[in-house]
């Protein structure tokens, strides 16, 4: 029996999950995930005045939820100092990249992105049959001068940069996202992912609605503790936003993560006590990795990347044996950046298990093969 045909773009895809979750690892092995440290959740937990607004919000959660937004984008709006109409939601940045990708790339279009950078976006892209360019990152660091001049070099529709970035945690001034933002041609569209922008050591760049190639995403996943809600946003020219409205899933973002988002926003003490955790469990972290002669990078994010100071190969079998133990981690898989492990901030009951089974995993890792 025939089947119908696939597209063109889509036909040659791999089916993929692009990250392996701890259930996955789960059901796999039939080992129980003590330590959930490697997915860049905040184990800290949301605000409880999200808790609070969600429990009381339950009884309405047959409604659908307000297409517009309206009420969570004004209160973005007013916090940012932007327009209503210079922000829009969506089903987290991962939801957001899908769309402006469908919005800016037809097949064959190049996009320019750091070899080792967040896979999510460059799904996205093969999924709608984009020219996916790569740069190698500099000493650990994502190399926005050269990711420009690539843009430049091959007339790129998009070019993609994290500040902080994923997965290594590096950060660049303002000065320094100023100039690459400065060097991109106005005809490319520079998405600046900015969803660790909270944990990140100094103010970002100052927000500027009127350039009209430039869209910041930023998230209440990190920080905020909302990942399981899916709940995202993208700042930008009013021409940029509204184009989002052409193709969104208008009810796309449930009514549990508005309500959520909103509470959150509205919490920012509670932000500040998050991120100073983060800040504290980023350093314990770097004192188990020294504790085991092991190097810890410095982190602009709500992770610390550890080099394993072997090859990829001998990172691997210790993402493995940490798995065996009930630890669960993560890594960069591009070479160049492939021998760290990437540990997630957690509380200290997380990090107790992590200090540990982090030298049973070492010791096992120099036994394999």
């Amino acid at each position: 029996m025939s089947h119908p045909p696939f597209t063109a773009v889509i036909d040659p895809l791999p089916e993929t999950v692009p990250f392996v979750g701890p259930e996955a690892i789960e059901r796999r092995t039939g080992i129980a995930t003590r330590a959930r440290i490697g997915a860049n959740e905040s184990g800290f937990g949301p605000s409880p005045r999200v808790v609070a607004t969600l429990r009381d919000a339950a009884p309405e959660f047959w409604t659908y939820p307000d297409p517009e937004n309206y009420a969570l984008r004004v209160a973005l709006a007013t916090h940012l100092g932007i327009g209503e109409d210079e922000v829009t939601i969506g089903e987290g940045i991962d939801g957001l990249m899908g769309l402006l990708v469908r919005l800016f790339i037809a097949p064959g279009d190049v996009v320019v992105t750091s070899l080792g950078a967040y896979p999510t976006f460059n799904y996205h892209v093969a999924g709608f049959g984009g020219d996916l360019r790569f740069v190698p990152y500099a000493d650990n660091h994502e190399d926005p001068q050269a990711l420009a001049a690539m843009a430049r070099q091959t007339n790129a529709r998009i070019v993609y940069l994290a500040n902080p970035d994923n997965p290594m945690g590096s950060f660049w001034p303002a000065a320094h996202i100023a100039r690459f933002i400065d060097s991109v041609p106005e005809t490319c569209l520079i998405v600046l992912d900015e969803a660790y922008m909270e944990t990140a050591p100094e103010a970002p760049l100052a927000l500027d609605t009127s350039r009209p190639n430039l869209l910041r995403l930023r998230t209440f996943s990190k920080a905020y503790g909302l990942a399981g809600l899916r709940c995202g946003y993208a700042i930008g020219h009013r021409r940029l936003i509204g184009a989002f409205n052409r193709i969104r899933n208008h009810f796309g973002v449930n009514k549990a993560a508005q309500v959520a988002a909103l509470a959150a926003l509205e919490d920012q003490a509670y932000l500040h006590q998050a991120v100073a955790a983060i800040e504290a469990a980023r350093q314990r972290i770097a004192r188990i990795a020294a504790d085991n002669g092991l190097t810890a990078l410095p982190s602009a994010t709500n992770f610390v990347a550890i080099d394993c100071g072997r090859d990829g190969s001998y990172a691997v079998a210790v993402l493995e044996s940490l798995a065996q133990l009930g630890v669960f981690v993560r890594k960069p898989a591009a070479p160049g950046l492939d021998q760290h492990i990437r540990i997630s901030a957690g509380p200290d009951a997380a990090l107790d298990i992590l200090a540990e089974a982090l030298p049973q995993a070492l010791k096992m890792a120099q036994s394999s093969p």
